[in-house]
């Protein structure tokens, strides 16, 4: 068995068909194992047999909607893959605090960009740090008076199947599928 982590898009736990157990329902429906839910922001953990990710998330798409009336994009990762990027320590000697969000953006579809990291766009309040294995690290600065318009940025060039998460949230991920 594999565990696995469905990062879900636009989870709204004042949603009643959104909220956590609902959501693990569904899993549990599906036929997956040791079902967990992190945090009420759509990071449902399980365990399957299955080795094909891809697979895994258009089962759950096609599920979530004939369950609980929506849909949402799903991205799959595994704990090794999600291990892999926080062994990469892409945030060392940056704190997540009041002043500065450090954020992972996971991308359905891996893809390639042509820039150098760290990327810093002139006037924007973040930076890009780098690109692992289909997650986009970046850190917002939250004291600037502009508004840190990198998720509408990201969107533009990737599309909506694509899903942020800020440091904390992967590192309480990780360690619940440990």
């Amino acid at each position: 068995m594999t565990k696995y982590v469905a990062l879900l898009r636009g989870i709204a736990p004042l949603n009643p068909n959104m909220r956590n157990e609902k959501l693990r329902g569904v899993f549990e429906k599906l036929g997956f194992a040791n079902v967990q839910s992190v945090i009420s922001s759509g990071n449902v953990i399980f365990e399957s047999p299955s080795r094909n990710a891809k697979k895994l998330e258009e089962t759950i798409e096609k599920a979530l909607p004939e369950q609980l009336g929506f849909t949402s994009t799903t991205i799959i990762r595994s704990k090794k893959q999600l291990q892999q990027l926080v062994d990469k320590n892409p945030f060392k000697g940056m704190e997540h605090s009041q002043k500065s969000s450090l954020n992972v953006t996971f991308l359905k579809h891996k893809t390639k960009i042509e820039t150098e990291f760290p990327h810093k766009v002139d006037d924007r309040a973040y930076t890009v740090l780098g690109m692992y294995d289909g997650a986009i690290c970046s850190v917002m600065d939250l004291t600037s008076s502009k508004t840190p318009d990198l998720m509408l940025r990201l969107e533009k060039k990737f599309g909506k199947e694509i899903t942020t998460r800020t440091w904390k949230t992967v590192e309480r991920i990780l360690k619940v599928m440990r």
